[in-house]
């Protein structure tokens, strides 16, 4: 993981509750993770869609209706 100057201010609005993620506050690390694993972050499901650590697009689409 790359040293980031903006953790800290990431880390206060990062909505995901996965706590084990090593790309906590990186989001540029987490953006790309979930590229490759065609996945969508989490801090942009709903927080219910987010609660349910399915990152899929079809669970994203069903958070936002």
């Amino acid at each position: 993981m790359a040293d980031c100057p903006n953790n800290e201010r990431n880390l206060e609005m990062c909505t995901c509750t996965y706590s084990s993620c090593d790309k906590t506050g990186v989001c540029c690390d987490c953006i790309a993770f979930h590229r490759r694993m065609q996945e969508i972050p989490g801090c942009l499901f709903s927080k219910e869609g987010e609660a349910t650590y399915d990152r899929s697009v079809s669970q994203f689409k069903k958070s936002h209706m």
